[in-house]
């Protein structure tokens, strides 16, 4: 008995402890397995951005890159969709007054931020009262309102002082709202480093130079949206390194490519090239607003000079392997009023030292000039090779470079030099941004030219609610801007992105931004 008693004790001890093992195997177990199913099945969409966002919020994003992130976080009232239609979006509908002048606005109220607050009309008030302040990069198309007023909980009034045909455009480029307790909860310096909005993806971390990672809001509020469950957006100003990126399948978007690699893009596997013609001119500023005040670039035929000097198609041949094209101005091809009669600079540099010889300078000048470094494709080569253009009619150039950063910012203060290179995008299929933001007046962000012929035009097209009166008030400033040039109009280039081949639905437009609401991944 002693004996049975003892095998039947320890073969109970065994049943025991192989059951607790188990028990302790699928305890431990099963958390892995989820783990590991959960992170196999979330869809992750990897975006390689071409510099590094000052903000991701788009009143105060200096670059088309910093937008592009902003408007996955923020709605606008309204949006600008893929078939250039505005439709409703915070906004459910709106009425506009008989004379133009006020805009009433019924909001959804089903909407919440990402921290659980719920959106309403203090949010719209709030954000064009912020939208004004001196520090908003964009603080024009808030100024377009004279004043924003509360009606009830979800209905606001945008009164204008005079009718504005560009209100609605303007609100879907920078309109992002806010929410006004997350505000006084955190401050502005709070908000721009950990941004609430409405939009599609809600913020999760930003290491700056490194990544940017938003993932899907479960609250929002377009039905079958967003797509994908996590977005990291990565920092990677080199475009050598964002391909080989991409060929390494650490990225599935990269943007701002040279044409020197298109040829390679289209010899991978797995990957699809993307081209499309930029609604975006590089130009060269003349400066009159601040540093270019008592120098040559005052002069119309100085200006006309510097045009008439530079060899723009061997610059493009050259840098581009033939892939931009002239302008003539700030109204491209494809814009609203664009004039094909209007023709580019030609090369004569015989043509352009007979102007400066008139103009006083025979011998030519000596004169500053910036460009931002590591920014545009191959835009330093192009500074560099007009520098020495203008170098054999007599025109000595100090020519600097300095991170898109800080340019940007001593450009916003009118602090650059008396000439300086950038570039301007329109998202909207007419070339308002462009004209507003450069030569609008004094209030522009970023106006270094001051012309009131070009400012009253510029409002001209505000008041011009009918397209064909809108297109011939774009043509004659076309014509204006040519004749008397305040830029040196370079070119309008060609686009070359390249996507991972398991990437679906992703539609850059001319104006390189991008909304990824709707991409998803496979």
């Amino acid at each position: 008995m002693k004996n049975i008693k003892g095998n039947a004790l320890f073969i109970a001890f065994l049943v025991l402890l192989v059951l607790g093992m188990m028990l302790f195997t699928g305890c431990a177990g099963e958390p892995d397995e989820a783990g590991e199913e959960e992170v196999a099945s979330e869809s992750v969409l990897r975006v390689a951005l071409t510099t590094n966002p000052n903000t991701i919020e788009p009143a105060t994003g200096d670059t088309r890159t910093a937008s592009n992130v902003a408007w996955s976080i923020f709605n606008s009232l309204v949006w600008l969709n893929d078939e250039g239609v505005i439709v409703p979006s915070l906004a459910e509908d709106w009425t506009v007054s008989d004379d133009g002048l006020v805009y009433t606005f019924k909001l959804r109220e089903d909407i919440v931020f990402h921290n659980g607050y719920a959106f309403s009309a203090d949010d719209v008030v709030f954000t064009w009262e912020r939208g004004q302040g001196s520090d908003i990069t964009y603080r024009e198309d808030f100024l377009a309102v004279a004043q924003m007023n509360k009606i009830d909980e979800y209905t606001v009034e945008a009164v204008l002082d005079t009718p504005n045909a560009m209100l609605l455009l303007q609100m879907n480029e920078h309109w992002g709202i806010m929410s006004k307790q997350y505000h006084e909860e955190v401050g502005e310096e709070g908000y721009l480093q950990a941004p609430v909005g409405t939009g599609p993806f809600k913020f999760v971390e930003w290491r700056a130079g490194d990544r940017i990672v938003l993932e899907a809001f479960e609250d929002y509020f377009e039905e079958g949206y967003p797509k994908v469950d996590r977005i990291e957006y990565r920092p990677i100003p080199d475009s050598s390194t964002r391909f080989a990126a991409l060929v390494n399948d650490d990225i599935d978007i990269v943007s701002g490519l040279g044409p020197e690699q298109a040829d390679s893009v289209q010899a991978e596997e797995g990957v699809t090239l993307v081209t499309y013609p930029l609604d975006r001119v590089f130009y060269i500023t003349f400066n009159n607003m601040s540093t270019g005040i008592g120098t040559p670039i005052e002069d119309k035929l100085v200006r006309q000079a510097m045009s008439y000097a530079i060899d723009y198609q061997t610059i493009i041949d050259r840098i581009f392997d033939g892939y931009a094209e002239r302008t003539a101005g700030f109204i491209v091809s494809g814009n609203l009023g664009y004039d094909p009669s209007v023709e580019p600079y030609p090369y004569d540099p015989d043509r352009a030292k007979e102007l400066l010889a008139e103009a006083g300078y025979p011998d030519g000048f000596s004169i500053e000039m910036a460009g931002p470094s590591e920014t545009y494709i191959n835009f330093e080569q192009v500074l560099q090779a007009v520098v020495g253009y203008w170098g054999e009619v007599g025109i000595d150039v100090d020519l600097q470079f300095m991170e898109s950063g800080m340019f940007w910012t001593l450009q916003a203060n009118r602090e650059l030099p008396p000439l300086f290179g950038d570039s301007w995008s329109s998202s909207m299929g007419e070339a308002y941004p462009r004209l507003l933001g450069s030569v609008g007046g004094e209030d522009a962000s970023y106006a270094a030219w001051l012309d009131p012929v070009l400012v009253d035009l510029v409002k001209e097209i505000q008041l011009s609610a009918d397209q064909f009166d809108r297109a011939d008030v774009y043509t004659e400033i076309l014509r204006y801007m040519h004749e008397d040039p305040p830029f040196i109009y370079l070119y309008q280039p060609t686009a070359f992105e390249a996507i991972n081949n398991r990437v679906k639905d992703y539609n850059p437009r001319v104006s390189e931004q991008y909304y990824l609401k709707g991409v998803s991944v496979e």
